[in-house]
């Protein structure tokens, strides 16, 4: 699934092995920073409760056949209707659970990732779905599981219910470890599918299935990068012609851009410059968004945000950076960071999240003062708790430099503080964002909860 790196895993580990009164601290310094940032004048939104009853929610948008019906789908391997008066259908759109990866009934990364509509869904019922399937048999043992963007249909007499046996697989690869799977997914002002894809897991992008140089450099794999495919010609899908590494026989056709971690959201400003969004988790020190361009490198793992980074020395920005990658092209920085220190320490003064979740440029009509900015937010302010952050980014008024940040205070109902892990964004046809809610750190009980976010 998502997008809490593996440091954060083992930070559970450093926690328990100091014993409870550490982590005592560490709550109390997360929860005394929490209230200094809400102590603070800024702009807030209410949280409108639309849908519960979800394990952990993952995917929201418009089921577009002039319903006004939303889809909803759960990294469990459901995919819900939610229905115009918040009711959910008896009925799932889908289930490929059996599909699927047996996921551990604690934290996962894998699972239902990533669902998209055709632009022509009405006219042709296509839909497409990355998902997290088992290991395919030809591929040696050390790999932890195989991820399948597929191609389904809608039953002819049912937009709302996908038809199991139209199932036509797109694309494989084979993932290396659990997490930093990604699986966002959007189609473009183009037409064509981008598809955000994790390093493959483990710390430092190193390890078994990792190139020398890490995957998000290595141009002959997937891994690490943003796609982009043409689903309307080929078979069963072609790149199009002016992708950056086409005609190169050393690099995968499909890059669009490379150099993610675990790029946990990415999505299109519907107005503007109609440009690419792209959060990308940090590792150990810094969460970045990125506005993305063809053959863009992004830098990981020789940069996290604005810094140099060092696998040998991953607690510490890089004395001496790289500037331009192994082809002397130079890295993109990104438009913003923020700080997300070491999860064994314990002083958290300096943090304002520790894996950011992406979400979109907003284009509604209900929080005018909202246009034009970029909505998004953080999973926790800490790994035990439901402490998730919301944050905009306003461009800079000279087009030049980093964007503002500043940080979103959403109320439920108003009134009533958020509490919850935030897992991702949606948006409906209209440009009103939704915020997608686990309660708890793992993939067990129905804590999951979809909200829309609504004037004060």
């Amino acid at each position: 699934m998502r997008r809490v790196k593996i440091t954060c895993l083992d930070s559970r580990r450093i926690i328990h092995s100091v014993g409870g009164f550490l982590f005592a601290v560490y709550v109390a310094a997360t929860f005394h920073h929490f209230a200094a940032w809400t102590a603070q004048a800024e702009p807030g939104v209410a949280l409108k409760q639309v849908a519960e009853g979800f394990v952990s929610p993952l995917n929201l948008l418009p089921l577009d056949d002039g319903s006004g019906r939303l889809l909803v789908g759960d990294q469990v391997g459901t995919i819900h209707v939610l229905n115009k008066d918040g009711t959910l259908s008896p009925e799932l759109f889908a289930d490929l659970t059996s599909r699927m990866v047996t996921l551990e009934s604690a934290f996962d990364e894998r699972g239902l990732l990533g669902v998209v509509l055709h632009p022509k869904f009405k006219e042709n019922r296509r839909v497409f779905i990355y998902y997290s399937a088992p290991r395919r048999a030809s591929v040696s043992t050390n790999f932890n599981h195989t991820t399948h963007l597929s191609e389904f249909k809608v039953k002819a007499d049912n937009f709302a219910k996908l038809d199991p046996d139209s199932e036509r697989i797109l694309l494989q690869f084979d993932e290396p470890q659990f997490n930093h799977n990604c699986g966002r997914m959007a189609f473009g002002p183009d037409g064509f599918l981008y598809i955000g894809v994790g390093d493959g897991g483990n710390k430092n992008d190193e390890g078994y299935g990792h190139a020398p140089e890490g995957n998000g450099q290595n141009t002959s794999t997937l891994l690490g990068k943003i796609l982009r495919i043409d689903i309307d010609k080929g078979s069963p899908y072609s790149s199009p012609l002016d992708n950056p590494f086409v005609g190169d026989s050393n690099s995968r056709p499909e890059i669009f851009a490379y150099g993610f971690r675990n790029p946990w959201g990415i999505s299109f400003d519907r107005g503007g410059r109609r440009e690419l969004f792209v959060a990308d988790v940090g590792q150990d020190l810094f969460e970045e968004v990125n506005i993305v361009a063809k053959g863009g490198n992004y830098g990981w793992r020789a940069r996290e945000g604005f810094h140099g980074f060092d696998p040998k020395n991953s607690k510490k920005p890089a004395e001496n950076p790289l500037t331009v990658d192994a082809h002397g092209k130079p890295f993109i920085d990104p438009i913003l960071e923020y700080p997300h220190p070491p999860v064994s320490k314990v002083d958290l003064t300096a943090s304002i999240g520790i894996s950011i979740t992406g979400g979109y440029v907003y284009r509604g009509k209900t929080l005018p003062e909202l246009t034009g900015k970029y909505v998004f937010g953080d999973w926790s302010l800490n790994w035990g708790l439901p402490a998730g952050v919301f944050f905009l980014a306003s461009p800079p008024q000279d087009g030049k430099g980093p964007w503002k940040l500043e940080r979103l205070n959403a109320k439920i109902d108003g009134t009533t503080k958020f509490t919850g892990y935030i897992t991702a964004f949606g948006e409906d046809s209209d440009g009103e964002i939704y915020v997608l809610v686990n309660g708890r750190n793992s993939v067990t009980g129905k804590t999951g909860k979809v909200y829309k976010l609504a004037p004060m």
